[in-house]
């Protein structure tokens, strides 16, 4: 190379390189939008894998663990293949992370997805970023993100076509609350689920007192479907509840239950579990409780076991949660799965 022609090459290079440098060094990690590193090696390290358990298969089960009160009590199944003939099956029974729920401050940040944004402009914000303030008398507000997440069938460990009610097979971002102007409006939420009245009453709200019991067995009641255990009452369907002096682990569980009742509502999220569940999900307007178990992800990870929807957080929640990045918080939403498996 010519003598005279290297100090403008060096000096293009560099050129070149400083937006590459500047790039890099802004993208460090975000305060208000902190990374779970869920594509990471925690993937393996920080799932209940044990709450996976227990496996029925034609009625004997394998492994011990909770079985909800609405699973299968049969043994063997049939059902019609796409001919409409009728063949024989076994049943099978078990527990599958099934969907992730992220609870975040910020509108459109994922920790799930790296702690970045969404590419959505504030201008088609519906939701809001709610208050801050820390008194009795204010309400907090979150967002959510809802994402399918079929761990088994990611990781190749199980799949039946039958065990896969609604047909997902990747991880896809299934509802932003952003775009909900329900969630952030109590008035609204009604008018989307106007069987809030019926439940706005000393009655009603006293009954939840016995599903908190029942809860902290890990076996909630299904038919008082507007209780969220000790948590708080399940309506109404919106991102709006009491605050508390930093994020507390109770008021994110129950935003995420919340928001999976608030699409069963909706038609949008299946009845998996029981004997009418075997041949294939269906859409359920009520949240069935029993049904789902919920695991904490990040900020600190649950990985011996998960909780029941309305279980105390004195069994499970302490020490799951510090100001800053960990005021974010991932659930995965553990369904369980009613199937009927050929023979």
């Amino acid at each position: 190379m010519k003598q005279w022609l290297l100090p403008w090459v060096l000096g293009s290079l560099i050129t070149l390189a400083t937006p590459l440098v500047a790039e890099t060094t802004t993208n460090s990690i975000d305060p208000l939008c902190s990374d779970a590193e869920l594509w990471s090696g925690k993937l393996i390290t920080d799932i209940c894998w044990s709450c996976l358990f227990p496996i029925h298969a034609a009625g004997a089960s394998l492994g011990g663990g909770n079985v909800p009160s609405i699973a299968t009590d049969e043994k063997f199944c049939f059902c019609t293949d796409p001919m409409g003939i009728p063949q024989l099956g076994m049943t099978m029974g078990l527990w599958n992370p099934a969907r992730l729920v992220e609870i975040v401050r910020n509108p459109w940040c994922s920790p799930a997805l790296g702690g970045h944004k969404f590419s959505a402009s504030n201008v088609r914000l519906i939701a809001t970023t709610g208050k801050a303030d820390f008194d009795a008398s204010e309400m907090s507000f979150f967002n959510y993100h809802y994402f399918a997440f079929p761990l088994t069938i990611l990781l190749d460990l199980f799949w039946d076509g039958r065990c896969n009610s609604d047909g997902y097979r990747d991880f896809d971002l299934l509802y932003v609350s952003e775009l909900d102007p329900t969630w952030n409006s109590d008035l609204l939420a009604f008018f989307t689920s106007p069987e809030t009245a019926l439940f706005a009453n000393p009655v009603a709200i006293s009954a939840c007192v016995a599903d908190a019991a029942a809860a902290a067995t890990g076996n909630p009641l299904d038919a008082l479907f507007w209780c969220a255990g000790a948590w708080g009452h399940m309506y109404p369907l919106s991102g709006i509840s009491p605050t508390s002096y930093g994020t507390d682990p109770r008021i994110t569980s129950l935003l995420a239950t919340r928001a999976t009742a608030s699409l069963h509502r909706r038609g949008l999220a299946w009845k998996t579990s029981g004997n009418d569940a075997l041949c294939g999900g269906y859409i359920y307007p009520f949240i069935p409780k029993s049904q789902y178990r919920l695991s904490m992800f990040y900020p600190v990870a649950e990985t011996e076991s998960n909780h029941a929807i309305g279980e105390t957080t004195f069994k499970w929640g302490a020490g799951r949660t510090f100001p800053g990045p960990g005021e974010d918080h991932l659930y995965i939403l553990w369904r369980w799965q009613d199937c009927c498996v050929g023979l």
